[in-house]
């Protein structure tokens, strides 16, 4: 399901969550070409109808302030092949050595779709579709915290009753969603 303008306005209105004027286009368009991502078009669009503040909501205004937040998933992944010997099966045969492995790592982490922070270390693909699910990242740790955005932020802040486990189908999403 598309999320647009208009029902990211009424989503924001039901919602328990203080917000700011939406972002504009000028300020979603540096906000990608200062980080090299297309936010996903649900997440475009709730931006542009609001912007979530305080707590552990990025500040999107202040992109600089959100570049760790970027790093986190990847980062996570790569302490866990250097620390806890994690090697996803899909890149084949782990090499000998640590240092070769977080290279051989980064190097294949590449090609995974970027995610994107939403809350805390609730994040969204950065890929061109509608629909994709939130997905909660914790080194190779990877829930699946809402079937899409919607379904996820009502979850969370408007007193939804289903947990994460009962989510409906869920879009895939290439590396992020064989974690899970």
């Amino acid at each position: 399901m598309t999320l647009t303008l208009a029902a990211a306005e009424r989503l924001w209105e039901r919602l328990r969550v203080p917000v700011e004027g939406g972002l504009t286009a000028a300020e979603l368009r540096r906000v990608e070409q200062t980080f090299e991502f297309k936010f996903n078009p649900d997440h475009c669009s709730l931006l542009s109808a609001g912007l979530p503040v305080g707590g552990r909501w990025p500040n999107w205004r202040e992109p600089e302030s959100v570049r760790d937040r970027l790093d986190e998933p990847i980062d996570g992944v790569i302490f866990d092949v250097e620390e806890n010997g994690f090697w996803f099966k899909g890149w084949g045969a782990r090499p000998q050595g640590t240092a070769e492995a977080v290279r051989a790592a980064r190097r294949e982490l590449k090609r995974a779709p970027r995610l994107v922070p939403i809350y805390g270390h609730r994040f969204a693909p950065a890929l061109p579709q509608f629909g994709l699910p939130v997905l909660s990242v914790v080194q190779t740790d990877v829930v699946v915290y809402g079937q899409d955005l919607v379904d996820y932020l009502i979850r969370e802040f408007g007193g939804g009753t289903q947990t994460p486990d009962q989510a409906g189908p869920v879009q895939h999403v290439p590396f992020w969603s064989e974690l899970t």
